[in-house]
């Protein structure tokens, strides 16, 4: 059975910086793609960034040159560097893990940006 784990979020000034961590456990973890999600209240959740099994990544608009996902093969973690935050990136964050087709979501860690 695959789990994820999220942690890291919190009440953040516009401007500042959070580091989410995505804790996936099982076996074969390198050869996961994965990915963080958020979503805002009465919005659809939306994909903001993903990293394939070889290190590929991908952002949404809204967060390129803010943003930073990254992988620990190591320690079976992804996280997602936030900087520059803005109030528009409140939002409930999830983590996405696939492997052989098949997906896997944590329970979402809240990011408050506020001041």
């Amino acid at each position: 059975q695959v789990q994820l784990v999220e942690s890291g979020g919190g009440l953040v000034q516009p401007g500042g910086s959070l580091r989410l961590s995505c804790a996936v456990s099982g076996s074969f973890f390198s050869s996961y793609a994965a990915g963080w999600y958020r979503q805002a209240p009465g919005k659809q959740r939306e994909v903001v960034a993903d990293i394939s099994s070889r290190d590929d990544t991908n952002y949404a608009d809204s967060v390129k040159g803010r943003f930073t996902i990254s992988r620990d093969n190591a320690k079976n973690t992804v996280y997602l560097q936030m900087n520059s935050l803005k109030p528009e990136d409140t939002a409930v964050y999830f983590c996405k893990a696939v492997f052989i087709g098949r997906a896997y979501w944590g329970q979402g860690t809240q990011v408050t940006v506020s001041s």
